[in-house]
């Protein structure tokens, strides 16, 4: 759901670049050495994972995997995603440079969400509770990332207000896809690297 150059106002940048750049501190401030790597690979992945887009109408759509990234990450999602961002901007041109505030805020907070409403659950015991909250992390990160684009388009100008509706309706499948893609994962782990899990 990367919002591209040229679309958003002034003031939306400004508010999207200050957000995440103290999200970025607080993440930063929170990370440990030892959990680099970790960030690292998860950062790798959502790049890869939002590299595949599908074309559907105004919009396209694609994995996010921020609900996943969020739930293993906590505040760290919001430097993993940006520094993914940030590659994909300047290596492919999605999303923009001066985007890149917003983009990051759109995606890293919903993950910090998940990680927030449903990471206590995805470690307890209860196997069946942990793969429920699994599956609607995953889908808390995709709808909050449309809500949050939206938002975005909405603030920017009245001529964005159905494309803003479409971004949200256009993801309700992905929405469904990453929860289970999010359940498969934390199942996974759970089984063999059940420390990964905050």
């Amino acid at each position: 759901m990367h919002i591209s150059e040229g679309i958003l106002s002034a003031p939306v940048l400004g508010v999207g670049a200050g957000l995440t750049a103290a999200g970025c501190a607080v993440g930063l401030k929170k990370m440990d050495y030892k959990d680099i790597p970790k960030v690292a690979v998860l950062s790798s992945g959502f790049f890869v994972a939002s590299l595949i887009h599908v074309p559907l109408g105004p919009t396209s759509v694609h994995l996010i995997l921020n609900g996943l990234v969020g739930l293993l990450l906590g505040w760290a999602v919001f430097p993993a995603i940006l520094i993914a961002l940030f590659l994909q901007a300047i290596l492919f041109q999605f999303g923009g440079i001066t985007t890149l505030g917003v983009n990051t805020f759109n995606m890293a907070l919903p993950g910090l969400v998940a990680f927030y409403l449903f990471s206590k659950a995805t470690r307890g015991k209860n196997h069946f509770k942990a793969i429920v909250a699994a599956f609607l992390a995953g889908v808390t990160g995709v709808l909050f990332t449309g809500i949050f684009v939206a938002i975005s388009l909405v603030f920017t100008g009245k001529p964005f207000l159905f494309l803003a509706k479409t971004v949200i309706f256009a993801h309700v499948p992905v929405m469904i896809i990453e929860g289970i893609v999010t359940s498969f994962i934390v199942v996974f782990l759970r089984k063999v690297k059940p420390e990964l899990l905050l």
